[in-house]
């Protein structure tokens, strides 16, 4: 019987050429694994939005309920400033955010506004920081459609190695309780991974696929309008919004605000309402729309639009939606954990870190495996690190730097220093051959904590003076709780 033929070592299948392609390969699954625990560290950071805000501008008005009188001279305020061309919208005091805030959106020649409790413009609204921080979240700072199209597929990416992972170990919920502690490393990270993979699995399902959903809501709408509605993407979003008026740029009265929110009361009882969004001041093509919340719903379920004259041109309410606008309108409250007040926000948190750790510790333990085969890859080992404990590092430098120039920054400074920190750590990483992951690591982790220390001390000392929202105390608190965690943990471990 011949002998098969050997496959000859030039031409396509030279050893160098298949090692580049394999290195390729890894440099492929480590970027997109970065990008799917920086998506994770910033939605788990996110949760707390309103929190941050609150923080960045404690002396800001704050006062639990608004009347319908203050309400309506505040929208009459900002649309004289925003003109007839601009939408606006206005977030009502609640107990999670208890302020008054007007805000025509986020481009650079847009304006936002606390109000007091009489309804007057007071103090502009700015929270550079926490907008950085969203951005990051929902689009990684790159172009709307392209950033909001990669972070869905991470949602897409994460959900489907949750669902491989619980099927490549059968074991998995058998072991459910089996935490291997003080023994080998490698053993005591796949444990966790796999224990914080399970328990919270329900929570890191639904973040990823709502994650997915909204991140893809245009490719989504797009093929609905592709089979529906011959391409006309417009179609799809008229079933979901109120009808839009025929444009009519002539100057009218508008109608009394504070008696339209009266009505909007009246026909919502049981509700909270919890946001107005006015197009086209002046104009008589005016729309002013009310959304409200309800007891025991996740999603907004009341919606009351008026026109330029005070007549009710549409309205919503929980008997008449269907399940499709059920499940849309629940998708931003489950995703972000903006239901239930602060006890569903600390739980969000705490499980978004444990999403956090099952992400860093999967790519871990790849390599510490790699290690025990014989093919250790300590490039990937310190670069991996650089990442996992760089981004904190990033983060923290971006929140002192906010502090520091607040009110002063140039657009984009936060961006360009969350991209050069985490390029730079990637660098050092890579030049510090004699270091390993594990002195990497607790470098990243003295330096994030030093530099949390640092914002908490600051804002303590220069932003809370004549503050009139003390949530900004409990900020810094945690602030410097997690840092000083940081910093211990960063200490050597005592030998056996």
């Amino acid at each position: 019987m011949s002998r098969p033929a050997e496959r000859p070592r030039g031409g396509l299948w030279r050893s160098e050429i298949v090692r580049a392609v394999l290195n390729g390969h890894s440099v492929l699954g480590i970027a997109f694994a970065a990008v799917i625990y920086i998506v994770c560290l910033s939605g788990t950071l996110s949760v707390f939005v309103r929190d941050f805000q609150r923080w960045e501008q404690p002396a800001a008005p704050t006062f639990p309920v608004a009347s319908d009188a203050a309400i309506g001279r505040a929208v009459v305020e900002m649309g004289s400033r925003v003109g007839t061309d601009k939408n606006f919208y206005v977030l009502l005091p609640s107990d999670d955010f208890p302020r008054l805030l007007l805000s025509s959106g986020n481009d650079a020649d847009d304006e936002a506004w606390y109000a007091d409790a009489n309804g007057h413009l007071a103090m502009r609204a700015k929270s550079p920081w926490t907008d950085f921080l969203v951005d990051l979240h929902t689009r990684l700072h790159l172009p709307q459609t392209l950033g909001r199209f990669l972070v869905g597929l991470t949602g897409v990416a994460l959900l489907s190695s949750l669902i491989s992972g619980i099927l490549a170990h059968p074991r998995i919920f058998r072991d459910a309780f089996h935490l291997r502690l003080g023994g080998s490393l490698r053993l005591e990270q796949a444990d966790l991974h796999n224990r914080l993979g399970v328990w919270p699995l329900p929570f890191h399902i639904i973040v990823s696929l709502t994650g997915a959903l909204l991140g893809l809501s245009t490719v989504i709408v797009g093929i609905l309008a592709l089979l529906l509605f011959r391409g006309d993407s417009q179609q799809v979003y008229a079933l979901l919004a109120p009808p839009q008026a025929k444009e009519d740029a002539r100057p009218a009265p508008m109608p009394d605000v504070a008696t339209l929110i009266a009505v909007a009361r009246d026909r919502a009882p049981g509700a909270q309402l919890r946001q107005i969004e006015v197009s086209h001041w002046s104009r008589c093509d005016m729309r002013l729309e009310l959304s409200a919340s309800r007891r025991r719903l996740i999603a907004q379920q009341d919606n009351i639009t008026f026109d330029a004259t005070g007549r009710i041109v549409a309205e919503k309410h929980p008997a008449g939606l269907t399940v499709g606008e059920r499940i849309l309108g629940a998708l931003g409250p489950l995703h972000f954990g903006w239901f239930g007040g602060m006890a569903v926000r600390l739980a969000y948190g705490l499980l978004g870190l444990a999403l956090c750790v099952v992400t860093a510790s999967g790519i871990t333990i790849w390599l510490a495996r790699r290690r025990d085969k014989g093919r250790a890859a300590p490039g990937w080992e310190r670069l991996w690190a650089a990442i996992s404990w760089g981004q904190p590092v990033a983060i923290a430098t971006t929140v002192l730097l906010a502090l520091l120039l607040h009110g002063r920054m140039p657009d984009g400074t936060l961006v360009a220093v969350w991209a050069t920190v985490t390029l730079l750590s990637a660098l050092i990483a890579s030049a510090l051959t004699a270091s390993s992951a594990a002195d990497l690591a607790s470098a990243g982790r003295i330096a994030s904590g030093v530099l949390l220390l640092a914002s908490a001390g600051i804002h303590a000392t220069q932003f809370m003076h004549g503050a009139t929202d003390f949530a900004g105390f409990v900020v810094d608190g945690v602030i410097v709780i997690t840092a000083i965690g940081l910093l211990r943990s960063s200490w050597p471990r005592p030998l056996p």
